[in-house]
């Protein structure tokens, strides 16, 4: 593929993360392409498992069906509470990814889609303890993706915890930690439910050359069980424009930047 061509595919790719559905003439019209040459973009997209076609029009592919659904719709939920914030968020976090980043993703709604948001990005290594986001891009054959290993402990969860995950983290590094989050306070930093998630998010956090939070409006100024890491452990905060501007202010004179969404 030409570097033109690539270029016109990225750009294909990063309309339908913003809308989600188009149809092949407002694609050939907004990339100043052919419906022609959009087509066969778009045929070699599907072949990679990246949109779906049907009658014209496309879309980007959707989420992954798993099969605990079938029995926990706990997950499925909490994907749909937020969501158009989440995507936004999650594509201001992909923006921050480098060619040749290594980065790690912690389990959660948000991280799961940043990582979608990452799907056709190549040239990274993406480390996460979330299985669900481990099969969200397996079948793309350019990532690199490392799971920590370990045990899952709470269902529909998809996160590991315990031992594994915890020495398979001591040996690596991280560009980038992109952390989820059930709170995150100014004063008691961020933090999960689960302690034994706690700890390995923890992990996580003292192997990142950076710590970006993403979280909906509703995590910020909240403080749940167990404690990640401190404010002052975290760069960057990328969250939605709900947010309370009093809050924004006092992250920012703690020195972490806020990117409102």
């Amino acid at each position: 593929m030409t570097a033109k061509n690539q270029d016109r595919v990225n750009q294909i790719l990063h309309l339908l993360l913003q809308k989600g559905s188009s149809c092949v003439e407002d694609l050939a019209s907004m990339t100043g392409a052919s419906t022609a040459s959009v087509r066969r973009d778009l045929i070699k997209l599907e072949q990679r498992g990246l949109v779906n076609r049907a009658h014209g029009s496309v879309e980007l592919a959707g989420k992954l069906t798993y099969e605990p659904f079938r029995f926990d719709a706990a997950f499925p939920l909490r994907e749909e509470r937020f969501a158009d914030e989440k995507r936004r968020i999650a594509m201001a976090a992909a923006e921050m990814v480098a060619e040749g980043d290594t980065i790690a993703l912690s389990p959660g709604t948000t991280t799961t889609q940043v990582a979608r948001s990452l799907r056709h990005r190549e040239g990274i290594h993406i480390i996460t303890s979330a299985v669900n986001i481990g099969m969200e891009l397996s079948s793309q054959p350019n990532a690199k993706v490392t799971l920590t290993g370990g045990s899952i402990r709470w269902p529909g969860s998809f996160s590991m915890v315990g031992a594994t995950a915890f020495h398979s983290l001591q040996k690596l590094h991280f560009d980038k930690v992109f952390m989820g989050a059930c709170g995150i306070h100014p004063e008691h930093g961020l933090t999960v439910i689960e302690s034994d998630e706690a700890l390995i998010l923890g992990e996580m956090v003292k192997h990142a050359r950076q710590v970006v939070a993403v979280a909906d409006a509703s995590k910020i100024g909240m403080i749940s069980a167990n404690n990640v890491c401190s404010t002052s452990q975290i760069h960057t905060i990328i969250t939605d424009d709900s947010i309370e501007p009093e809050l924004v202010d006092i992250f920012q004179r703690q020195q972490v930047r806020v990117l409102v969404v």
